[in-house]
């Protein structure tokens, strides 16, 4: 079976859990009004806009900066830190949102509200962001467009792939990736991670893979992963000059520390596992390996 159709299959099973406007219908059953749409989470919003749907939506959360047209919408806040009553003031007919959106105290507000709230499933490989693509277009009541567009981005993407695959096992890169550095401490990216997903497709190995999620990392564990190279997007916060990093007691002790080997990349774009993520494959190996 290709990659695609046992993609279809995997997403075919997420649509149970995820596509239910809760307290209506059946699992599956498309937005009955999806005139006044607000989309939560930059990849359900670049797939809502790349079906050709972006004329539905009437807001959009901080972290939906793509394409250009998203940034005119009313922002709502953070996915993170959502407020019920700023989501709900914008009147909408329907709420699309990525999987993991939050606080919980607030989306249980707006789940007893009479607003339908799709949740679109959350992954960090191919055959996820296939399950993203299908979901928005099931919710939207655009099936064909979905699959089309899935087939189209799952064929690209196995494209990126192969051509990072070509790397060599010996000469693949160690990265760490740093999402924050705070007074000296360093919040470093584990397995199930955005930043995971998208080094393994770039041909890289991650250092901190052996834990689950963003979590601390102490100095020994810095030193004893020994990196080549650090990672962190454009924006990681107060405390992240490249001199603040490269300086770190614990970093200025590894092979990327010592060779001053700090990349940045776009953290949208880069993470986002949506419809530009192979573009960002080719980046990331660009980046890691030249070429």
């Amino acid at each position: 079976m290709s990659f695609f159709m046992n993609a279809i299959r995997c997403a075919g099973i997420a649509f149970s859990l995820a596509l239910l406007p809760l307290g209506q219908g059946m699992a599956g059953e498309k937005i009955a009004d999806p005139s006044r749409i607000v989309s939560i989470g930059g990849a359900v919003t670049e797939i809502v806009y790349a079906l050709g749907k972006g004329d539905l939506l009437i807001a959009r959360d901080s972290t939906s900066l793509f394409p250009p047209e998203a940034m005119k919408l009313p922002d709502v806040g953070y996915m993170r830190q959502l407020s019920p009553e700023g989501v709900l003031s914008v009147n909408p007919s329907a709420i699309l949102m990525i999987e993991g959106s939050g606080p919980k105290p607030a989306i249980d507000v707006m789940r007893k509200s009479s607003i339908p709230v799709v949740t679109v499933p959350e992954g960090y490989d191919a055959e996820a962001i296939t399950a993203k693509i299908l979901a928005v277009g099931a919710a939207l009541g655009a099936d064909s467009e979905a699959e089309a567009l899935a087939k189209k981005i799952s064929a690209d993407i196995d494209e990126a792939v192969k051509a990072a695959d070509a790397v060599p096992a010996d000469k693949r890169k160690r990265v760490l990736f740093v999402l924050t550095l705070q007074g000296g401490k360093i919040m470093a990216a584990g397995d199930h991670t955005a930043a995971n997903g998208i080094l393994k497709l770039a041909g890289a190995v991650n250092v901190a893979g052996d834990f689950h999620g963003y979590k601390p990392i102490n100095d020994e564990a810095v030193i004893s992963a020994a990196p080549d190279v650090i990672l962190m997007m454009s924006r990681a916060g107060p405390g992240a000059s490249d001199e603040e990093v490269l300086s770190h007691p614990a970093i200025k002790l590894t092979p990327a520390g010592k060779s001053g080997s700090l990349l940045r990349l776009d953290g949208a774009s880069t993470l986002g596992f949506g419809p530009r993520t192979a573009d960002a494959i080719r980046t990331v190996s660009k980046a890691l390996y030249g070429g």
